[in-house]
């Protein structure tokens, strides 16, 4: 799904499945941590420091807090960091997942010093495997401290679909938790239970209501936020936290002092059948979508939906009998949103188009009528099995999955999700007003017949039948605006390649030594690929201060660039990526060698750091930007911070394109 899950997502209730921050729907009471012996170490790889380091490490405690923590949570970083990161995450959360390569880049930039992360366990209740994995990092933590816990937690992200008690027992024998039988009779007990359950109702306290959530000296930041939206929080408490100190609090009181002084509590949270209704209108087109009811329907219903989802499928009955309760008054209209962590959501939507494509909309709603059937069952066999049944030509249903041919369709249903904020499946607008997730059928009529009388005054007025739901959604909510950066025209001299007059730059502000801008290079490649000579991609120099080779490095791809033009710089960016963990000065005249640059002139280059200015100067235009992160984009001055999918840069890119026209 092309969605930005970087920015928060609007508060969604129980029964879908949540892209950004889901509500938890259900209360737990306050369990003291179980008769464990809870320790912390400060070590995870990127950096260390702490006391203890073991299970049997010294207790803490900053339970006077109103975000109590404790040396009961596994913990990276010192006592006395100047700011505390307090996460709540869900194992089973993929965009949990998605922002830990960020909360590493925190780490790095700001040490255990100036920051320590705290973990705290939000398993959401649709998540059934993350309760069991949150209880067994637990286990582990108990057993061998935070160093462990923090392995264990790698090792649950890195296999988050195999998060099982087999996988859970042996990873925790990994990492020397020798007794395997008691460790798996403990999970079985849930001995850990009462501290994930403990720290869910911290959660609550605090409104943190889904996952991933971030309490930053009790300031909350919610979602998988890129780099700078930490960064701009970390800064701001950095200061207020020194400010602290200097007048005479301890260190290692500050986290308490400034959350008594600065946490505001949430407000309470209306009875349950007492929230108040979302009547915000959204702007959501039809468009060319496959729709079941008559164009001058009362109501229209735009579900985002996706085949595979359990939660889609649900809703299923409930939306039958709506069909069946106000007939020719509603129509329903379809919008793909295959979710990342559904493979086979694609590929099934891609089936439900191509029937469109043989047999009209009753085609699609026939296929869309038969996958939620057999689903879960929605591998290859199954559709192939399905098309048969359906009467579909099955050689072009198979040549439509393999090819994607529905692809832009897809995408663009999705692309719109996005807009909308539709975060999740399933996701419906009823004419413009959004409800979410698997609700029961009294949501949707209490909706429906609000809108229905308000369609029939609109009618009344003389409003046109057949334009019934554009003049409804005429002023709705449309896609927020994307972020911009004011940056001027890159130098003449920068490295390049794309088309060399095209109205669509993309400047890339990158670090050799960044493993996130390693990683956004096949997307960036793939961008090019798909663009061509339509966007021309200029590189641009951001060594960051915690990566000591990174600013020689530069200078090396530029000395590159200069010995054999553009083609010379990137075979040497080539190299560094690809040898990023080796990029000492040894190894940079290795790879100037191996590019064919002329070596002695090479070394004369990088011992008189002949283009140390040209370096500096771009880190300058990223500074005087505001952009203090790599990898970082600016697209014909839209911006896009971080290692984004593809889907994302096509988004910016295709609207640049359009205002270039």
């Amino acid at each position: 799904m092309a969605t930005d899950h970087n920015k928060p997502a609007p508060a969604l209730t129980t029964g879908g499945i949540n892209t950004g921050v889901a509500i938890v729907g259900f209360a737990l009471s306050f369990i003291a941590g179980g008769g464990l012996m809870w320790a912390y170490a400060s070590t995870h790889g990127l950096a260390s420091g702490g006391e203890g380091g073991s299970a049997s490490g010294s207790a803490w405690s900053d339970e006077e807090s109103p975000i109590p923590v404790s040396s009961k949570d596994p913990i990276w970083g010192n006592r006395a960091a100047l700011v505390t990161i307090v996460e709540f995450s869900d194992f089973q959360c993929p965009f949990c997942s998605r922002v830990e390569p960020t909360m590493d880049q925190v780490r790095k930039t700001y040490g255990p010093d100036q920051v320590r992360v705290i973990w705290k366990n939000l398993p959401l209740p649709f998540h059934q495997n993350a309760k069991p994995a949150a209880e067994a990092a637990q286990l582990v933590y108990a057993a061998k401290g935070s160093e462990a816990f923090w392995k264990f937690h790698d090792k649950a992200f890195a296999n988050q679909q195999s998060l099982t008690v087999d996988n859970f027992v042996a990873w925790a024998k990994d990492l020397g938790v020798s007794d395997g039988a008691k460790f798996r009779k403990d999970l079985d007990a849930h001995v850990a239970g009462a501290k994930v359950e403990a720290d869910a109702e911290v959660a609550k306290k605090a409104g943190v209501s889904g996952t991933p959530g971030f309490m930053i000296n009790g300031k909350l930041l919610s979602g998988a936020q890129p780099f700078d939206a930490f960064k701009k929080e970390i800064d701001s408490a950095l200061e207020a936290a020194k400010a602290k100190v200097a007048s005479g609090t301890a260190k290692d009181k500050v986290y308490v002092a400034l959350t008594k002084d600065g946490f505001k509590a949430p407000a309470a949270k209306p009875e349950e059948g007492e929230e108040k209704e979302d009547t915000t209108i959204f702007k959501v087109p039809v468009g060319t979508s496959a729709t079941l009811g008559p164009a001058t329907a009362l109501v229209t219903i735009i579900e985002f939906s996706d085949f595979q989802c359990p939660f889609c499928k649900r809703v299923e009955d409930t939306l039958t009998k709506v069909k069946e309760t106000y007939g020719q008054q509603v129509r329903f209209v379809w919008k793909h949103e295959p979710l990342p962590f559904h493979p086979r959501a694609e590929p099934a939507a891609e089936l439900t188009e191509e029937a469109r494509a043989q047999k009209g909309d009753k085609g699609f709603w026939d296929a869309h009528h038969k996958l939620f059937d057999i689903q879960p069952k929605l591998e290859d066999a199954d559709l192939e099995q399905a098309a048969k049944d359906l009467g579909l030509n099955v050689a072009a249903v198979k040549d439509a999955i393999a090819k994607k041919k529905h692809g832009a369709k897809i995408t663009a249903d999705a692309d719109l999700g996005d807009e909308v904020q539709a975060s999740g499946t399933p996701h419906f607008f009823i004419n413009g007003r959004r409800l979410v997730g698997a609700q029961p059928f009294e949501k949707f009529k209490t909706v429906i017949d609000e809108e229905i009388v308000k369609a029939k005054a609109m009618l009344d007025k003389g409003v046109p039948a057949a334009g019934l739901y554009d003049a409804i959604i005429k002023d709705g909510k449309g896609a927020p605006e994307m972020e911009k950066k004011t940056l001027g025209a890159a130098p003449a001299t920068s490295p390049f390649k794309g088309g060399a007059n095209a109205k669509v730059v993309i400047q890339q502000f990158s670090d050799f030594q960044c493993p996130f801008c390693s990683r956004v290079e096949p997307t960036v490649d793939e961008v090019m690929q798909a663009y061509g000579d339509k966007v021309k991609l200029v590189w641009r120099n951001l060594p960051l201060p915690m990566h000591p080779d990174a600013p020689l490095a530069a200078e090396a791809t530029i000395e590159a660039q200069k010995q054999l033009g553009n083609k010379g710089f990137w075979a040497m960016h080539k190299k560094l990526f690809e040898n990023q963990k080796a990029l000492g000065r040894e190894n940079l005249e290795k790879y100037a060698t191996e590019v064919g640059l002329d070596l002695p002139k090479f070394k004369a280059a990088l011992d008189s750091h002949a283009h140390k200015a040209t370096v500096e100067a771009d880190a300058k235009a990223a500074g005087d930007a505001q952009i203090g992160g790599t990898p970082a984009f600016v697209i014909n001055g839209y911006f896009v911070s971080g290692a984004q999918p593809a889907a994302k840069f096509r988004k910016v890119i295709d609207k640049a394109l359009a205002e270039a026209k």
